[in-house]
């Protein structure tokens, strides 16, 4: 009978114990250990932070659910033993804050945390109390970074976050988009708003964001963050059984997700990127990504039309 990480998970926690130990580099190597994730800039405060974090969408949406809480459990676990800092969550994600509260109760609140969360409601004077459940929710005193999801009512949600980071509330503000929507309004809000962060949808095939969100976000000084790298996983599944291309042993790149990361990261306007897993390997794989080199404008020029024609 096939082992798989569930049935380990159902019969006890040893799993996450086990992801608290040195992590082994990326390609199953015996020895040594995984290297710490390159650190980003955060340009309104000067302070630095892991290039890759964790995104929640889908795959922390489990509900009650002991066993997939465990997985979670055990993801976070990893994440934080690799040198991962970031994760981010929202009101839309379903489960997922409470989720991601509990892991963080049963792993003893690494310090290490940067939390990242989202308001997300059309009644702007409803948008504190969204933000108090959340906070409650994650088990945190107070959030890192808290983003107007998809803009929704964000005139009425910046000057929120703005009061709650003046009175010492909060730490960062900014705002999101998925998918590439609205990124006409994005801009002019990018343009025109005292911005810390935006978040927005970036990968090797999608490329919208370097015509304007990305070079105003280097001219503004805001910190980028770059969420659905792999298209919710179709983008890797796509790519899946095809080999990796020459290039790809220039940059360190082991598996298409690392070559998929190490492109995103490459643009000199990013920050960190929030893949979302429910698997152990794929955040040590992920965070290790950050690392090593990275390929220069041709390069990365010759992996986005290589990826292209396949």
């Amino acid at each position: 009978m096939t082992t798989t990480r569930r049935n380990i998970l159902a019969a006890g926690l040893g799993g996450a114990m086990a992801a608290l130990l040195p992590l082994q580099s990326v390609g199953a190597q015996t020895t040594g250990v995984q290297a710490a994730p390159a650190r980003r800039t955060i340009p309104s405060s000067g302070d630095t932070i892991a290039a890759v974090g964790l995104g929640t969408w889908i795959t922390f949406n489990v509900g009650d659910d002991p066993v997939l809480r465990d997985e979670c459990m055990e993801v976070m676990a990893a994440f934080f033993a690799a040198g991962g800092q970031m994760i981010d969550s929202s009101p839309m994600y379903g489960s997922a804050q409470a989720v991601v509260g509990d892991g963080l109760t049963r792993l003893g609140r690494p310090e290490a945390l940067f939390s990242a969360d989202k308001v997300w409601i059309s009644d702007g004077d409803a948008g504190p109390a969204q933000i108090e459940q959340s906070r409650q929710l994650w088990g945190v005193p107070a959030f890192d970074l808290v983003q107007v999801h998809n803009l929704l009512a964000w005139r009425e949600h910046l000057a929120t976050l703005g009061d709650m980071k003046a009175d010492g509330r909060l730490r960062y503000l900014g705002i999101t988009t998925s998918e590439g929507r609205r990124h006409d309004l994005f801009e002019d809000v990018m343009r025109r708003q005292p911005l810390d962060f935006v978040q927005l949808s970036y990968t090797i095939v999608d490329r919208e964001a370097e015509e304007r969100l990305l070079p105003m976000a280097m001219d503004r000084g805001i910190a980028v963050i770059v969420n659905r790298p792999f298209r919710q996983g179709a983008l890797t599944r796509q790519l899946e059984g095809e080999p990796l291309p020459g290039w790809a042993a220039e940059i360190g790149a082991t598996t298409w997700a690392q070559a998929i990361l190490k492109f995103i990261l490459s643009h000199p306007a990013v920050t960190t990127v929030i893949p979302a897993t429910t698997r152990v390997d794929h955040v040590r794989e992920n965070l290790a990504a950050s690392t090593g080199p990275m390929p220069d404008a041709a390069l990365r020029a010759r992996m986005a039309a290589d990826v292209a024609a396949l």
